[in-house]
């Protein structure tokens, strides 16, 4: 068994360095990961990111969002939570669970003098409230276990980031389940940093496992590492274009008059677009404004370049390009 400290708090490269560590290190049949990421907010494999996310907090804090190949809800993360990751070469079926990765930080916490359980199919709690979601992916005989453990977060923040959009959406995607949390933090008899956590838990397993040895990463595979950083956990198409298929309605009302749309939108992308309310306009014709933007990212961004290379003016009188994006987009 090996044992790998992640001193980076980027997100999509941890992200990168987990998947790596899983579908690579094949040779080590178990691998223990610790790591923390800066404000961030991990959406599970088969989520729509715009429906877990609250867009324009997120954007305006600069909170980054990545998607992560195992299934679960979306989770935020930040500077004072403490994520570990278990690898392990092993068999679907009754080894297969949740509570058995999860037993490293019951004891651990046990240890410091909180009584922590499991429940549910993937909780960890605190007198009733989550302080650990968990998440796992499986391929050929490995399994990937995740836990991100809420230490000392800013649940403030986490509730606002995490906050669902008030459109209405309508897709197959998996919905996150949302929970009363708290932080392991004040929970402690004694008060410690999260970093001396990390070192409490990563003690726990040396002592379980003995035989476990520091990894380090050769020049070549920190050269992978960042590769899949690039091409997949940093690309928006992979963050927000692998959504699955969604429609969204949205209502919003301006001092030129009010826009109701509705969109399709598949991979991210807007396949089609139509526009009703009491807005004015010198040309009531909208098939140009739409098929302008049909074939565009739906993100801010996208939608205000194809919205200002047409004259949207003609159509929506008294709307400046921000307003009109607003009303088509969230963030």
């Amino acid at each position: 068994m090996i044992y790998i400290v992640n001193r980076s708090t980027k997100p999509d490269y941890n992200i990168a360095l987990e998947e790596y560590c899983f579908k690579k290190l094949l040779h080590h049949d178990k691998v223990f990961i610790l790591w923390i990421n800066e404000p961030a907010i991990i959406v599970g494999r088969h989520q729509n990111t715009i429906e877990e996310i609250n867009a324009e907090f997120v954007r305006e804090n600069g909170i980054h969002v990545v998607r992560r190949i195992s299934g679960g809800g979306a989770v935020y993360h930040d500077l004072n939570n403490l994520n570990y990751t278990i690898i392990s070469n092993e068999s679907k079926g009754v080894d297969f669970d949740f509570k058995t990765f999860s037993m490293p930080v019951i004891d651990t916490l046990s240890d410091l003098g909180v009584n922590a359980e499991f429940t549910g199919r993937n909780d960890l709690v605190i007198d009733g409230k989550k302080i650990c979601g968990n998440a796992q992916a499986y391929i050929k005989g490995r399994v990937m276990h995740h836990g991100c453990l809420l230490f000392n977060t800013d649940l403030s923040v986490l509730s606002k980031a995490l906050e669902a959009p008030k459109d209405k959406i309508e897709s197959k995607s998996t919905k996150s389940v949302r929970s009363v949390v708290d932080n392991i933090l004040p929970n402690l008899p004694v008060k410690i940093t999260v970093a001396e956590f990390s070192e409490k838990l990563l003690d726990h397993m040396k002592a379980k496992f003995p035989e476990m040895k520091k990894y380090e990463f050769s020049e070549d595979e920190l050269f992978e590492i960042a590769k899949i950083r690039t091409s997949k956990f940093g690309s928006w198409e992979w963050n927000y274009g692998n959504s699955p298929k969604f429609n969204i309605e949205r209502n919003t009302r301006f001092s030129a008059g009010k826009i109701q749309v509705f969109v399709d939108v598949k991979n991210a992308m807007i396949q089609d677009i139509k526009f009703y309310g009491t807005f004015f306009g010198n040309n009531s014709d909208l098939s140009a404004v739409e098929d302008a933007l049909k074939g565009v990212k739906y993100q801010p961004n996208s939608v205000r370049e194809a919205l200002a290379a047409i004259e949207y003016s003609n159509y929506f009188a008294g709307f400046t390009l921000n307003e009109l994006t607003q009303a088509i987009v969230e963030g």
